[in-house]
C-alpha cells in the first residue's frame, strides 16, 4: 500500500514520465564557441570572415529566433575581436550582411579603431614575450651562480 502523499505514477509509466520531464527540461545552453562555429557553417560572412554591416545582430535575430542574446553577443566579440577579422577591417571597404551581400561602406573611423587594436596587441604580445625572455635569463642567471656556489662549497668544504 502507497502511504506517500505525493501521487505514484503507475508502474508502466516510468518511461513516459521520464520522457516527459526531459522535454520539458531547458536544454543546455550553447557556448559562444559551438555558436560561432555554428554562424561559420551557416553564414558566407562569417565563414569567409567578412566585414559585418552595423546591426548583424537584429539580423541574426530575426533568422534565429530563439537564440539567446548574451552568447549571440560574445559570439560576436569573439569573431569580430579575432586577429583575422581585425586584419580584413583594417584593409576593408564595404560591410556585408549574412548572405554575404555587399552594403553600406566601412568608414575610415572602423578601420583605424581596427589598426589601433590589432598594434596594442602586437605591441603587448612583444612585451609579454620581453618579459618572458628575461625572466628565463634570469632564471639560468641563478641557476648558474648556484651551480658556482655548489662547486666553491664542494671545494672549500673537504677534510684532507
Amino acid at each position: 500500500m502507497n502511504t506517500s502523499l505525493t501521487p505514484q505514477p503507475p508502474a508502466g509509466d516510468v518511461e513516459t514520465t521520464a520522457a516527459t520531464t526531459a522535454a520539458t527540461a531547458p536544454a543546455p545552453a550553447q557556448s559562444p564557441r559551438s555558436l560561432l562555429k555554428k554562424l561559420q557553417a551557416e553564414f558566407p560572412a562569417f565563414r569567409d570572415c567578412l566585414p559585418l554591416s552595423i546591426g548583424i545582430d537584429k539580423q541574426l535575430l530575426a533568422r534565429m529566433p530563439d537564440l539567446d542574446r548574451k552568447t549571440m553577443r560574445t559570439a560576436l566579440g569573439i569573431h569580430t575581436g579575432s586577429l583575422r577579422y581585425l586584419k580584413v577591417m583594417e584593409k576593408a571597404k564595404v560591410r556585408y550582411d549574412l548572405d554575404g551581400t555587399a552594403g553600406a561602406e566601412v568608414t575610415d573611423t572602423h578601420r583605424a579603431h581596427a589598426t589601433q587594436v590589432l598594434q596594442e596587441r602586437f605591441k603587448k604580445e612583444a612585451e609579454r614575450k620581453k618579459a618572458e625572455r628575461a625572466a628565463a635569463a634570469a632564471e639560468e642567471a641563478a641557476r648558474v651562480r648556484n651551480e658556482k656556489l655548489q662547486q666553491l662549497t664542494a671545494k672549500f668544504s673537504r677534510k684532507g
